[in-house]
């Protein structure tokens, strides 16, 4: 089976795990068996959205992310960076009184980023070097990042002195925590980005594309931002299915439901759904898995209930055979 998946950060990743888990990728694999090891096929869309240029290096948390979780270098407690992370890099920034200093920068992290950006400033397009990085950490899974152009997202704010502006995404998100007033979003330079290099393939040539329960606006929304993706999740024969980041009312991670309000869409599954929208009509679903308890009916979408807790990938993975199962489809 070929299965393309649409993901942000930490909640994707622990998702592309359950992936993973179900069929046997990755450190899932089993080296006893006798099964073809390319029986199946996982590859993950990645958000670029929060992408940014600080101290010098070029910063790609998403992508990072999932690397780091699939190759086994997560930090297991934070859900993000890496394990057994130092700060002295950080802390002699600070020293200096380099700006932002709200921006965490582990030093093994660093190297990460460093190599990235040596390799854009060669003329390495980010697919690339995301291909060169992934070399390292063998994460059992083909990582693109959707775009190998800048499709940044920037929120406009109201900021604590008064003053109305726009800024990055990581700075609303790590340095306010979405707590100032917040007017709109904007994906700046994705009018102008194409799909990066076998994204579209990955969607057109899938048997089955999910969406992650990753974040609606910021991370599945930013994806979809970037000209030809929204077409080519339409126009796919694969079935397209995606997974509610809300359970009980609330997003389990992040701030989904901060990131929701802005742009006026109910944190439930039922509005989130009706945000993607049928396929039948001028969306991109298919299906939609939401939480035990919850309820939603979508127009022109099959709606089913399934545990969506991850706690742990063998759970994800039950979560994901629902998803094949709900578009008809059996392992």
């Amino acid at each position: 089976m070929k299965v393309t998946v649409l993901v942000g950060g930490v909640g994707g990743a622990r998702f592309l795990l359950g992936v993973q888990h179900l069929l046997g990728l990755g450190q899932f694999a089993d080296p006893q068996s006798s099964a073809d090891p390319a029986e199946h096929e996982l590859t993950a869309v990645v958000n670029v959205g929060d992408d940014a240029w600080m101290f010098g290096v070029r910063i790609c948390p998403d992508l990072d992310t999932c690397m780091y979780t699939l190759g086994g270098g997560i930090d297991p407690d934070r859900g993000w960076g890496h394990r057994d992370e130092t700060w002295h890099a950080k802390e002699e920034l600070a020293a200096y009184g380099v700006q932002p200093d709200w921006f965490g920068l582990g030093d093994r992290d660093l190297a990460t980023h460093l190599v990235r950006t040596q390799m854009l400033r060669a003329g390495y397009p980010l697919s690339q070097v995301t291909e060169a990085l992934c070399d390292r950490w063998s994460p059992g899974a083909r990582l693109l990042p959707v775009s190998d152009d800048r499709s940044e997202t920037h929120v406009v704010v109201t900021d604590p002195d008064g003053e109305r502006r726009a800024i990055h995404f990581q700075e609303w998100w790590v340095r306010y925590r979405a707590q100032v007033a917040t007017h709109s979003f904007a994906f700046v330079g994705s009018e102008k980005a194409t799909a990066a290099p076998g994204v579209t393939d990955a969607i057109a040539g899938a048997d089955i594309v999910l969406l992650a329960p990753s974040n609606p606006i910021v991370s599945i929304g930013t994806i979809l931002a970037v000209p030809g993706i929204r077409g080519a999740l339409r126009s796919t024969p694969a079935p397209v299915i995606g997974y509610s980041p809300i359970i009980a009312g609330k997003p389990l991670r992040g701030m989904a439901d901060e990131c929701l309000k802005v742009i006026g869409v109910e944190s439930s599954s039922q509005a989130v759904g009706t945000h993607y929208g049928a396929r039948s009509g001028t969306g991109i679903l298919d299906g939609w898995l939401i939480d035990q308890g919850d309820a939603a009916t979508i127009d022109g979408v099959q709606v089913q209930q399934a545990p969506l807790l991850m706690t742990d990938p063998a759970t994800t993975a039950e979560m994901v055979r629902a998803g094949i199962r709900l578009a008809g489809l059996s392992l």
